[in-house]
């Protein structure tokens, strides 16, 4: 078994691009030897800022033979015939077996192919790999017809320590790597990927991104302690960091204490966002006047002069913060919702005043149906909810719309709680996002997020396969946890009508359709916590059922029910009169959904039955009105015996047309008793 190295040297890749790049190499190599028939132990991929590679372990270094059957002609058959086969198989006659069939005897053709060496077949699909890579937004250099993320400028491929005769565009593969941009320029030859990555190590690169974002977290950190201070958490900046250098080198530098008077946030983000600085807390939490740049190599000084140059860099930086900070409170957050109507939401939905209109109104329908809501305080909220997006600092840190807000409500001497409305109203963002439990941050949240969906949903713009641009599965997602994690008790399809009504598009809003798009978000929601998604299917398609939390306790309560004995015998029994009136009404071409004629009823099976089912109808509907639905469940659970004691002793068709007839009624009392838990044949399994 050989190896396989594959680098691809370029100028600097995006750090954004970085990770996906070295799978989908890793993916594409991986598939191109399969399909040429080598089976290989493991291919991984590495990335660095200049570098992009692949290596591939436990490969053979020859392809296995195969051989092919076809069948030919009839024995017999005219020659053209036999000659057309023997053409398309490359064979002479000679070489045709003759095999009796059932259907006669064939001639038949053993196609041998030799395997060619591995080394043969790899400059092909090594080269359709490199050209298939999905790069986001390729580019052209110099007179090359190439096309690739950044310019190309060598490649290396070694197989079994061996040079791979592989020619992509202009270039031709060699042996050799070159080390640090400005440390250790020289070309490098190499012999197989344990050499290669320890001659790149002393070349001042470190190869493994996860390598050199260990490094930098664990230099920074002891940087960091030796002030007595602790680094903030940031693994996406860190991430970023570790795909810019191919050599991390931490320096800590200092801030002017002068800044720090604007929210740590705002500083925050632009060290991070524009600098790519990780920012440090003091023991008390707050945010120190120190941080942390990461160098791409390493200063004979110790690093003097590149951290003098970035604090240089980061007061103009802050200045500009400083400056937004301090412009900014000039004007109220009042006297900048009219600004709104600069900024458009969408062309079709208007600008975001208007949004924030909508947004007031929708917040007045939902606050009765929010546990201690005010309605002033959610009105006020709503109204000031968008107003920092016309601010300087929003202007240039995006990031901070609503945090922003709430720093200059405050300012204004709003109420606390319209503060933090106006900050919580973006949240949930995501899973890992905190949801809103504050009365007025859940109502403008909610409204925020309704207004949005039903905007976008009448206008058509709904998502589509992976393509989301509106974000309206994760708008879905934050109102389902908004709803459940609060406990609110809101009428979904009132609520999304209302909110349609307030669009002024020529579009009408599809409310039910929106509803079963939540019921789909609903399910991705649960996949966590194994609610199985056939069973909320099962409760929405009960009908007439947008309560999520109500429809959270029907999906246990049938979770439980259907987990029980009586519970799984019942759905069977369901089954078996579903299908039976299924097939009974097609062939008749009338519904069963009658009452049943008591006078009608001969077997006792049948008059037990029935008398369980008046019984038990009532207290399902009883403890269903008063949303018991495990009590419905337990009452349910006791038509099981008499349920089995009809099917084992009753003839459902009967020869008697009217007692037919009046056994079928039953059945669908069955059906429509049960049915009052969920959509019972919505159930899987």
């Amino acid at each position: 078994m050989a190896e396989l190295l594959l680098e691809l040297f370029s100028e600097e890749i995006p750090a954004r691009m970085q990770n996906k790049a070295a799978n989908d190499l890793a993916r594409l190599v991986g598939t191109g030897l399969k399909e040429a028939g080598l089976e290989f132990e493991m291919a991984r991929g590495y990335v660095s800022a200049r570098r992009l590679a692949v290596v591939v372990e436990g490969l053979p270094t020859e392809q296995l033979d195969t051989f092919e059957e076809r069948r030919g002609p009839r024995v017999g058959a005219p020659d053209k015939a036999v000659e057309g086969f023997l053409k398309s198989a490359g064979l002479t006659r000679d070489q045709l077996e003759e095999r009796e069939t059932d259907k006669g005897s064939f001639y038949y053709a053993v196609i041998e192919s030799k395997g060619r060496a591995t080394i043969e077949v790899l400059p092909g699909l090594l080269s359709a790999a490199i050209s298939a890579l999905p790069w986001p937004k390729p580019m052209k250099w110099g007179d090359y017809s190439a096309r690739w993320v950044r310019p190309l400028h060598n490649i290396l491929c070694l197989f079994d320590g061996n040079t791979v005769p592989l020619q992509w565009e202009h270039l031709s593969a060699n042996d050799q790597t070159f080390g640090h941009r400005f440390m250790a320029p020289e070309a490098i030859p190499v012999r197989d990927f344990a050499d290669y990555q320890a001659r790149l190590r002393n070349a001042y690169v470190v190869l493994d991104a996860a390598d050199r974002a260990r490094i930098i977290k664990a230099d920074a950190t002891l940087l960091a302690e030796d002030e007595g201070l602790a680094l903030i958490d940031d693994p996406a900046l860190l991430s970023e960091v570790a795909g810019l250098v191919e050599w991390p080198e931490c320096l800590i530098g200092s801030i002017d204490t002068s800044f720090l008077d604007v929210p740590e946030e705002a500083l925050i983000s632009a060290m991070r966002s524009h600098q790519k600085y990780f920012s440090l807390s003091a023991k008390d939490g707050k945010m120190a006047p120190r941080f942390i740049v990461v160098a791409n190599l390493r200063a004979e000084d110790g690093g003097k002069q590149i951290t003098a140059g970035n604090e240089r860099v980061l007061s103009a930086r802050l200045s500009d913060a400083k400056f937004f900070w301090d412009k900014d409170r000039e004007k109220s957050l009042e006297s900048r919702v009219p600004d709104l109507e600069k900024i458009i939401f969408h062309a079709k939905l208007g600008t975001v005043r208007e949004k924030v209109a909508r947004i007031k109104t929708l917040a007045a329908e939902i606050a009765p149906y929010v546990p201690n809501s005010d309605v002033e305080l959610a009105d006020r909220a709503a109204l000031l909810s968008k107003a920092d997006l016309t601010t300087e600092m929003v202007g240039e840190f995006a990031d901070l719309q609503g945090l922003m807000g709430r720093y200059y409500a405050l300012h204004d001497g709003e109420n606390e709680a319209i503060a933090t409305a106006i900050e919580e109203h973006y949240s949930p963002l995501g899973p890992n996002d905190t949801c809103p439990s504050e009365p007025a941050s859940v109502i403008v949240a909610l409204a925020d997020k309704i207004d949005t969906l039903t905007g976008f949903f009448a206008i058509d713009e709904k998502p589509t396969g992976s393509k989301d641009p509106y974000a309206l599965r994760r708008a879905a997602l934050g109102v389902i946890r908004l709803v459940l994690e609060n406990g609110l008790r809101l009428p979904l399809l009132e609520i999304f009508e209302k909110s349609g009504a307030l669009h002024t598009v020529t579009e009408k809003l599809d409310a039910e359709e929106l509803l079963s798009f939540f019921a789909d978000r609903l399910k991705v929601h649960l996949k966590e916590q194994n609610v199985r998604h056939d069973y909320i299917t099962a409760a929405f398609g009960g009908g007439g059922e947008d309560d999520l939390v109500r429809l959270m306790a029907r999906v246990a309560a049938l979770s439980d029910f259907l987990g029980s004995d009586d519970g799984a015998n019942l759905l069977i029994a369901y089954r078996r009169a579903a299908n039976i009136l299924r097939i009974e009404e097609k062939k008749d071409g009338v519904s069963y959904d009658q009452p049943v004629d008591e006078a009608l009823l001969e077997d006792g099976a049948e008059k037990a039955l029935q008398e369980r089912i008046g019984e038990v109808s009532k207290l399902v509907s009883g403890a269903i009105s008063h949303d018991e639905f495990e009590a419905a469940g337990t009452a349910a659970a006791a038509l099981r015996k008499p349920v089995d004691a009809f099917f084992d002793k009753v003839t459902v068709n009967a020869d008697d047309p009217k007692l037919r007839e009046n056994r079928l009624r039953l059945l669908s009392t069955i059906r429509n008793l049960l049915d009052q838990l969920a959509d019972l044949s919505k159930i899987e399994g």
